[in-house]
């Protein structure tokens, strides 16, 4: 804990040899020394005349939080020039003749004629004020600023250059935050081409200039420059293939055109780009972004501290493999030569992929030993998480068995005829299934999930992108590999991606112009992550798999305890195993609820008890803390109700529209529970478990959709469809079926084509 004005704060552990930049953008949260730059388009309103008080004090409240987070924080600031033009422009209407301005009248007072104003006298104007306003907004976070007036001609004297040097190391050695700029006020007209002087030399002509001198001097570990524009891009801005370069490496400059400079300013992107490579030389890592978009700026400094994808990171390290974006197009260009291939020649790389399972199972199951025992030495992972990420001769042999049925039921998926009708003569509509683009697929500690995906994904011509967890790298791996020599039978090789670059979630998430659909499958909470960082693209899954048994007054004795044995204790982890137990109230202390809580504590199944269940007992266990707990574990609630109604209702309040069972030899009172829950997946006097693509006989699932749109319950290859009409005509203009035109409107329903019985 550090102190200053007596606010205490945390500071973080934050130290490296300065030298190198960082490599990748996950390493820009080790920074100590940060220098942000603020353009004049950042820091001005859009008039040019005033500031942007909004945008700057949000600013200043993300570069005091990381203040006081132990970083060492620098401003190189634009804006006296406005900020004095709005000064300076006040006082020469207020020095117009009063007379004049009754006689002219309000409309008019507002189109006199003001002159020109000198940029220096502005600037000369503006500085006290401008520092004056970082000093009131920086007193509100109990952080102090000084202000440092830099021409020139400081870097070029070597005393000066020690001067300016040791002054910043003070300030920041006391907690202070310097906030540098040009002295405009006596800066001399910039000369133009002349960013750059040799190696070791940038001139200081401008903002960007002038922060990137000053990072390296002062050996700073990052340079964020703000601006008007997202980042760099390969083409300039707003014109149609322009596209935002997320890495810039030394020597791709022939590869970018640059457009022309920010609305208000002296550097344009060119000079931004030069400074930004004069400081990746220097040691210094740089990233460009917008700060003046509102829903950005508001965190676009700690986004970028924190390593997420926001504008344009400059490195020096140039990956192996293709950027996640790449990724991308290369897997909907793969998918759409997928979708164009034969039925028999989609199920014959599915079929060729389950031989492999099997044929290179030793390969498999060596990688697989040695994600468990990475995951065993660090002991991070809980035993329900290493369960799932383990493989065995079992689980690949039904992995093989489920391929194989996704293979022969694939046969007539892309391309089937769902509807035909004939609008007019001559004129007939068709709705067809087809792919729906680009799926991306995150998932946690389960490495079978890799080939069920991608079996799906080639059964149904979609691209597909695999983000796997850490703990599965190996296993991943291998699995990817196979599907794709799997894939390279039909030269659809690139089809199925797995991201293994330092890529966050989140950051896929936002790749909306790339992905049509994600599927996350893990833990509740990862689902919820992905539902949150999603920007603009759908998410299909379940964040929680709240399961209940309902136990009627009819339920059979022999049945009760089998079918709950199976729902909780056959496999714990799974999102369809049971978590609360609903018992009628005039089952408690009879004998099949002692067998119940029998078989519950020969099994080890901690019992955790509802608030009327609680009620109901002298000694209780544990009283639940939510009825809607996910254990996920060899544990569950009991809560007791008076009803099937009741039941019905509470598996409305508390559950998560995942799967519910009922037990009875009722036929009415089983009927009533079927068609009033409202869940994906609602069962009589059947485990739980049953609730899965495999055992529906769908081969395999993406996940489990507890969504009420497009696919919902176990989601095979149908729930990876969409449709796209097809209008076949001769000639036909909308203008003839007008109330005096020659043709009419028929709509007939057209049979469909016999689907192949194969």
């Amino acid at each position: 804990i550090r102190c200053w004005s007596n606010i205490p704060f945390i500071t973080v552990p934050l130290s490296r040899a300065h030298g190198k930049s960082f490599a990748h953008r996950s390493e820009l949260k080790h920074a100590k020394r940060i220098v942000v730059k603020l353009g004049s388009a950042v820091v001005t309103r859009g008039d040019e005349c005033g500031l942007a008080l909004g945008r700057l004090a949000s600013i200043v409240e993300q570069v005091s939080m990381l203040q006081n987070q132990g970083r060492e924080m620098m401003i190189v600031t634009s804006g006296a020039v406005a900020f004095g033009k709005q000064r300076l422009r006040h006082e020469i209407l207020l020095s117009q003749s009063v007379r004049q301005a009754l006689h002219s009248g309000q409309s008019q007072l507002k189109d006199m004629a003001i002159p020109v104003l000198e940029a220096r006298a502005c600037a000369a104007a503006g500085q006290s004020g401008l520092m004056a306003l970082y000093e009131a907004m920086f007193t509100q976070y109990s952080i102090c600023a000084a202000q440092i007036l830099v021409t020139n001609l400081d870097f070029h004297d070597e005393q000066k250059r020690r001067n300016l040097n040791g002054t910043l190391h003070e300030l920041l050695r006391m907690n202070i935050v310097p906030i540098i700029n040009t002295n405009d006020a006596v800066v001399p007209p910039p000369e133009p081409n002349s960013d750059l002087q040799g190696v070791n030399v940038i001139s200081v002509k401008d903002n960007d200039s002038l922060a990137a001198r000053l990072a390296v001097e002062m050996k700073t570990d990052l340079l964020i420059v703000l601006s008007d524009v997202e980042g760099l891009f390969d083409s300039p801005p707003g014109s149609d293939d322009a596209k935002l370069i997320d890495i810039f490496y030394p020597g791709d400059q022939q590869s970018v055109t640059f457009g022309t400079k920010s609305r208000v300013g002296m550097g344009g992107m060119e000079a931004k780009v030069k400074a930004a490579l004069w400081a990746l030389q220097g040691g210094t890592s740089v990233v460009i972004a917008n700060g003046t978009h509102p829903k950005i700026s508001g965190h676009v400094i700690t986004d970028i501290v924190e390593g997420k994808k926001v504008g344009t990171f400059f490195s020096e390290v140039k990956p192996a493999g293709p950027t996640v974006e790449q990724q991308a197009e290369m897997a909907r260009a793969g998918g759409r030569t997928l979708a164009a291939l034969q039925p028999e020649q989609r199920a014959e790389i599915i079929y060729r992929l389950a031989d492999l399972l099997t044929d290179q199972r030793e390969e498999i199951l060596l990688a697989n030993k040695k994600d468990l025992q990475e995951a065993e030495d660090k002991g991070r992972l809980a035993l329900p998480l290493l369960k799932r990420l383990s493989l065995s001769t079992s689980k690949l042999n039904s992995l093989a068995i489920g391929l194989r049925q996704i293979a022969a039921s694939s046969q007539d998926s892309v391309g089937r005829v769902i509807r035909r009708t004939r609008i007019a003569k001559d004129l007939d509509l068709e709705q067809v299934t087809v792919p729906i683009g680009v799926l991306l697929v995150i998932f946690e500690s389960r490495p079978d999930c890799l080939p069920q995906v991608s079996a799906l994904a080639i059964a149904s011509g979609n691209g597909l992108l695999l983000k796997g967890g850490k703990e599965a790298a190996h296993s991943n791996q291998i699995l990817h590999h196979l599907t794709q020599e799997a894939l390279s039978t039909h030269g659809v090789r690139d089809a199925v991606q797995l991201v293994n670059t330092r890529e966050e979630v989140e950051d896929l998430c936002r790749l909306d112009k790339l992905i049509d659909l994600i599927i996350p499958r893990g833990s509740s909470q990862l689902v919820r992550n992905i539902q949150k960082a999603a920007k603009g693209i759908p998410v299909m899954g379940h964040s929680e798999g709240i399961c209940h048994v309902y136990v009627d007054t009819d339920a059979s004795v022999e049945k009760v305890t089998r079918i709950i044995r199976d729902s909780k204790c056959e496999y714990p982890a799974a999102c369809n195993a049971l978590e609360t137990l609903l018992i009628h109230r005039d089952l408690l202390r009879t004998p099949l609820f002692d067998q119940i809580i029998d078989m519950l504590r020969v099994e080890q199944v901690k019992i955790h008890a509802g608030p009327k269940f609680a009620s109901y007992l002298t000694f209780s266990p544990s009283e639940v803390k939510s009825l809607r707990t996910e254990y996920g574990d060899l544990e569950c609630c009991i809560e007791v109700v008076d009803s099937v109604q009741e039941a019905v209702e509470h598996i409305h309040k508390y559950g998560s529209s995942h799967t519910d069972v009922i037990i009875t030899e009722n036929e009415n009172t089983a009927e009533f529970f079927l068609q009033h829950v409202d869940s994906a997946c609602v069962f009589w006097n059947a485990s739980t478990r049953f609730s899965d693509g495999y055992r529906f006989g769908l081969g395999a699932e993406v996940g489990i959709s507890t969504s009420r749109i497009h696919a919902r319950g176990p989601v095979g290859i149908e729930g990876l469809l969409t449709t796209k009409w097809l209008l076949r005509g001769d000639n036909h203009v909308v203008s003839d079926f007008s109330e005096h035109g020659s043709m009419k409107y028929l709509h007939e329903s057209l049979p469909l084509p016999q689907r192949n019985a194969s």
